[in-house]
């Protein structure tokens, strides 16, 4: 039997609040992580996301008291990113209570984490997250890009890091694939493009990724309706989709998603 479609509501924090904005900017506060946490528990999401999304661009470590006291409240598996640079710092948030750690700049930045890591505490705990941005065939080299079609015309995604504030040169789907190799047991993959939107998630560039790895694509960025769910699993080959602003500002409960997909044929767990 296919494995069920998971709905994870994401928690952009900074300074001890969650925060959502668009395209990683305009930040507007959107609650407590905890109460968010329990929330979201009881609306029998499958998974949560704990995002400190300035850790990495302001240089600090994540907050582990908020960690340890969302952990706390939790009975759902629980994924912390955000400013981790070493095993130690990964040591430290699974200790406090997450279930896995996500990993972006600093995996950019010396890949052996990805191996490291996986290695040491299991590739099921180690998520790559990669936030990726549409380039035009013509932006910068694109000798060793893979170049793709949309309906918008040709386009290559390159990975951004420290908040989405940095572009590396670097190819997403090529980064995806190499920290599939190195250990990574799954991959959470941004579009900064749609990041707030609610235009729909880049369904373009979730499979692209997803139909080039065999581990799950959790796709994210861009949900603002129940058809857009659907999309990201149907044609985007999502095993995960997340979502921030739609949960956080009670447009639609985790619940009304799961509904929705299950009567349109994907399987969840209700």
């Amino acid at each position: 039997m296919p494995l069920a479609k998971r709905i994870i509501p994401c928690l952009d924090m900074t300074e001890g609040r969650v925060v959502k904005g668009t395209h990683f900017v305009n930040l507007k506060d959107a609650g407590d992580p905890v109460e968010l946490a329990i929330e979201y528990d009881g609306q029998n999401a499958d998974e949560l996301v704990f995002l400190d999304i300035t850790a990495s661009s302001d240089k600090r470590d994540i907050l582990l008291q908020v960690v340890k006291k969302t952990a706390e409240n939790l009975s759902i598996p629980f994924t912390v990113g955000g400013g981790l640079r070493t095993l130690k710092d990964i040591r430290a948030v699974l200790s406090s209570g997450a279930d896995k750690v996500s990993i972006n700049t600093a995996a950019v930045k010396n890949p052996n984490l990805i191996k490291e890591s996986s290695e040491m505490f299991g590739s099921q705990c180690i998520v790559l997250a990669i936030d990726a941005k549409r380039r035009p065939p013509d932006y910068g080299n694109t000798d060793d890009k893979i170049v793709i079609d949309t309906p918008d015309g040709k386009v290559w995604f390159e990975v951004v890091i420290y908040g989405g504030r940095k572009p590396t040169g670097l190819d997403a789907i090529k980064w995806a694939m190499e920290g599939e190799e190195l250990g990574a047991g799954e991959i959470l993959l941004t579009s900064m493009d749609r990041d707030g939107t609610k235009d729909d998630f880049d369904i373009e560039l979730t499979k692209a990724i997803s139909s080039r790895v065999n581990i799950p694509v959790i796709a994210s960025g861009g949900a603002g309706k129940l058809e857009h769910f659907y999309n990201a699993f149907k044609y985007g080959g999502a095993s995960a989709a997340l979502a921030a602003s739609i949960f956080h500002y009670k447009e639609y409960t985790v619940q009304d998603v799961k509904l929705y997909l299950k009567n349109r044929g994907i399987i969840v767990r209700i």
